[in-house]
């Protein structure tokens, strides 16, 4: 419950599930102030020829005043949600305020353009109410989307990056233990890729369809598995392939050493990622690695882009074992 008032805005929730609700029974009670006046049933369609369909005054009002309510609850709640930009609330606020209104501007001229007849086929939408209240419906919306205060406030969000401040003052060298990076391959790997994939797939696409499917399937496995998402922190490095799929972490605590080498992919059994007994690799293109040695005798290569991003990398991962280890300095009080 914590979490969900900590996202949305408590005033315009209260706001968009009360007008509404008030707006119906407003104009149920409304209608049956005038119900003697009214004929029964109903007409609720007109054609050039008058009226054509008609229902009980009891299921008029009913659903007119569902109407009115799940309309405005539909917009109204969108201006809710402390994650949309505050113009974004605003306008969705006032569209639901002049939507709900609207309706009802709708319904009354309905039911007053029937007033004082005993065969509703001669009754009539009654214009001059329904030009008012779409009038009133377009100004008050507009005036409800400059009024509506959509401050940004203190959220969860918000929470968390106090929080790491301060982590961040309290220890400096935490943002320095903190490397995130993507790597991929070259271009001319893609090209090769599509060349060797997509164009036998779009021929064979004519005369077996499935087969087309699966060639287009595999080039979009083997594009996912040459990009790489690499994080080193005070856990340790995780490696995520396509960003999404962690096949290496390493804690930070089983690492020996970390450094920066110029490797190539066909020595540590190809792209992707490998596995040869205590040896793993994460390798998307031939140049800058990091190559980690684990303390049970297992290493781990993994890419890193270019020689910079490679020794950032290398000097980061030194630094945590070498924390996680109890060597390092610990963070100032």
């Amino acid at each position: 419950m914590g979490t969900f008032r900590d996202s949305v805005d408590t005033r315009a929730v209260r706001f968009a599930i009360g007008f509404p609700l008030v707006l119906a029974a407003a104009f149920t009670v409304c209608a049956f102030l005038i119900r003697s006046r009214l004929p029964e049933p109903l007409a609720v369609r007109w054609s050039a020829d008058g009226a054509e369909n008609f229902a009980p005054f009891a299921a008029v009002v009913g659903v007119g005043a569902a109407l009115i309510v799940l309309t405005g609850w539909a917009v109204l709640l969108q201006a809710a949600p402390l994650t949309r930009p505050a113009v974004m609330r605003r306008i969705m606020m006032g569209a639901g305020l002049g939507l709900s209104l609207f309706v009802t501007a709708v319904l009354a001229a309905v039911l007053v353009g029937q007033i004082g007849l005993s065969d509703a086929r001669a009754s009539h939408v009654d214009v001059t109410i329904l030009a008012m209240g779409s009038g009133a419906a377009l100004g008050l919306g507009v005036v409800m989307g400059f009024v509506f205060k959509a401050d940004e406030r203190w959220s969860v969000d918000d929470e968390r990056a106090a929080r790491a401040a301060l982590e961040h003052l309290r220890d400096p060298d935490l943002a320095r233990d903190d490397v995130r990076l993507w790597v991929h391959a070259r271009s001319s790997i893609f090209v090769m890729l599509g060349i060797s994939t997509l164009f036998p797939a779009a021929l064979l696409s004519l005369a077996l369809p499935w087969l087309a499917a699966v060639l287009a399937a595999a080039a979009l496995v083997a594009t996912l598995f040459l990009f790489a998402r690499v994080r080193v922190d005070r856990a340790g490095l995780r490696v995520l392939a396509a960003g999404l799929l962690p096949v290496l972490t390493i804690p930070a605590a089983e690492i020996g050493s970390a450094a920066p080498e110029l490797v190539r992919a066909a020595e540590r059994g190809g792209w992707g990622f490998r596995r040869h007994g205590r040896d793993s690799s994460m390798l998307v293109a031939n140049g800058p690695a990091v190559v980690v040695r684990r303390l049970d005798g297992g290493t781990v290569t993994v890419s890193a882009g270019g020689p910079a991003s490679a020794d950032n990398v290398a000097q980061a991962l030194t630094r945590v074992a070498s924390r996680a280890r109890g060597d390092g300095a610990p963070p100032r009080p």
